[in-house]
């Protein structure tokens, strides 16, 4: 069983041009043509703390369903966190992680069934602060592993941490293997690897990398990362 999956920052749908323009991140994220998305700053963040992609956009024209977590009746997701499943992939269980935070951070976990396999995904906005972002990562480690049911899991979002092994990095053990596609930050001369995916030991990376087109070095201030994975 392979899949591909992808975590994309989208900034609240503002481009470096200044305009919000759902439309160019969906156009991005058909470029990706990822089956499992997680997006960050996916709401705004005040207000409503409405999703900066509209409903209709997604469930009309795109190949992907938005996983059920929902903080507010016009949010996407959980403190601007959500995850996209291409259909025909089943969405078994979706749920927010409350992150130890002072700022509005979160993740959110969601049990998938792809080719009759289970797997977990989660996707996260960690802190700018090293001490909370360690006890953020915690937090996630902790919910993935809490019903003492490892499938195969995968971790991915904005980590936030320029250190490829160190810092929060150190809460991953032997039993996760940590892909860094390269340079996601900022989207015009990219110079950090803030963008992250995790993986479980049930998997194997066939291929990762940087999304870097025309359209998304302008779309948004991170670039979008992927990885292509086998799994059995």
């Amino acid at each position: 069983m392979q899949i591909k999956v992808a975590s994309y920052n989208i900034h609240k749908g503002v481009g470096l041009d200044r305009r919000r323009d759902p439309e160019r991140i969906l156009a991005v994220l058909r470029e990706i043509d990822a089956d499992v998305i997680a997006l960050q700053e996916a709401d705004r963040r005040f207000g409503d703390r409405a999703s900066v992609l509209p409903r209709g956009l997604i469930d009309d024209h795109s190949p992907w369903r938005v996983a059920p977590i929902r903080s507010r009746p016009d949010s996407m997701g959980w403190h601007g966190n959500a995850l996209l499943v291409r259909r025909g992939i089943e969405v078994t269980l979706a749920e927010p992680v409350r992150l130890p935070t002072l700022e509005p951070r979160g993740a959110i976990c969601a049990e998938l069934l792809v080719q009759g396999t289970r797997i977990r995904v989660a996707g996260m906005h960690l802190d700018l602060s090293g001490l909370r972002r360690r006890r953020q990562l915690r937090a996630v480690l902790d919910h993935v592993g809490s019903n003492g049911d490892m499938c195969p899991t995968v971790l991915m979002g904005d980590f936030n941490q320029w250190s490829h092994i160190r810092g929060a990095m150190r809460e991953f053990g032997p039993d996760w293997q940590t892909i860094v596609p390269g340079n996601s930050f900022p989207s015009r001369q990219p110079v950090a690897a803030l963008d992250r995916i995790v993986l479980s030991q049930h998997w194997t990376a066939l291929e990762s990398g940087v999304h870097h087109s025309a359209l998304s070095a302008r779309a948004s201030d991170h670039l979008p990362v992927f990885a292509r994975i086998s799994h059995g």
